[in-house]
């Protein structure tokens, strides 16, 4: 059984909520997981431009703090996308993170992409896992010394919620590592989108795609899935084949998780925030209303606990009227299918119990 901290949005003069994250970080043994010395990364979201509900930088600013405090060296650090848009290479993401207010102003800590400029700088790390034997990470993730994750915690169109699993698995992987989650087959050209500028002729590195007739077309047989080209297509011609059906998706996910915490087992703090429970993930250009009121924060250094735990009281509040949910409106009903029918979101935290992540059963202790 795992320890699973929660501390509910109450605040009065003796504390607020950021003194609150100090104590929840330092009862997560923060003293003991980072060092002096270390380079701690603080993987965190950094949102999409027009999106709002993504964790406050004022938040990873205390965080970054308290990891200040022990002599480390932390930054925060996102990875590019993998779909075209405002963080699919390592400047526009950067310069998205900044304006949302993550420069080093607020937060106190250096931004840094983790897997390059554009996406394709990474590691291969090993996992026993019953899908992969091999996952792509972003190699400043797999370089760092520690990692305290931070992750909102929210409903999500394909996996039915997103958490720290999530932030692990598909926050931490390459474009490449993405792709392995998300296709099993190359990505598609769009002829009537496709100018035959040549930039992803020039871009790939395996010598998969050809101009013909003005047109890119890519080899499937030759393409290593990398998807650096999906990035440097000016018109966005260039798209991802989406033909993993959801609870596949959710169990690579969890295997690439399981990659991302490989050689720090005792390394490693996980906090979710269980604010502004929107009902898709945090990289639309949009925050719709929350399905559920504020609960508060949890922390553990079992990121499969601290999920099923945010889960649990998700399930447990009463649901907003008004906002996406159109079932499950009272506690103790899914509020996920609520929102996303058919996607059965408990197989994320399933197959992390199975592969070694964590585990399902915990003890809450509320501070």
């Amino acid at each position: 059984m795992s320890t699973v901290f929660f501390a509910d949005m109450r605040t009065g003069h003796k504390e607020n909520l950021f003194d609150k994250i100090a104590r929840l970080l330092a009862l997560c043994g923060l003293e003991q997981r980072v060092s002096e010395g270390d380079l701690t990364a603080v993987k965190i979201h950094f949102g999409e431009k027009g999106n709002h509900t993504f964790i406050r930088p004022v938040f990873a600013r205390r965080v970054v703090e308290e990891i200040k405090k022990l002599g480390a060296k932390p930054f925060l650090t996102d990875s590019s996308t993998l779909y075209p848009g405002q963080r699919k290479e390592a400047v526009s993401a950067l310069t998205c993170g900044i304006e949302n207010g993550f420069a080093y102003a607020c937060v106190g800590a250096p931004l840094i992409i983790s897997d390059g400029l554009r996406g394709v700088t990474e590691i291969e790390v090993p996992v026993r896992g019953e899908l992969l034997r091999s996952v792509f990470l972003g190699r400043e993730i797999v370089e760092a010394d520690s990692l305290v994750c931070l992750s909102h915690f929210k409903c999500h169109e394909l996996t039915g919620f997103g958490g720290a699993v999530k932030n692990l698995g598909m926050g931490c992987a390459s474009r490449k590592g993405k792709m392995v989650q998300h296709s099993t087959v190359a990505p598609v050209v769009s002829a009537k989108a496709c100018t035959g500028c040549g930039f992803c002729l020039k871009s790939c590195a395996h010598d998969a795609i050809a101009i013909n007739d003005g047109i890119a077309y890519i080899d499937a047989l030759k393409c290593a899935g990398c998807s650096r080209c999906i990035s440097v297509c000016p018109v966005r011609a260039i798209q991802v084949q989406w033909n993993e059906a959801a609870d596949l998706v959710m169990r690579k996910m969890a295997e690439y998780a399981r990659g991302a915490v490989a050689g720090k087992e005792e390394r490693m703090i996980f906090l979710n925030f269980i604010t502004q429970v929107s009902p898709q993930c945090d990289c639309y250009g949009h925050s719709d209303a929350p399905v559920v009121n504020d609960i508060g924060l949890c922390a553990s250094i079992d990121p499969v606990a601290v999920d099923q735990a945010c889960a649990d009281l998700v399930n447990g509040a009463h649901g907003n009227r008004g906002s996406a949910l159109s079932s499950g409106f009272e506690p103790g009903e899914d509020k996920f299918r609520g929102v996303h029918p058919g996607i059965p979101w408990e197989v994320t935290l399933e197959h992390g119990e199975k592969v070694g992540l964590g585990s399902r059963v915990y003890d809450l202790v509320k501070i």
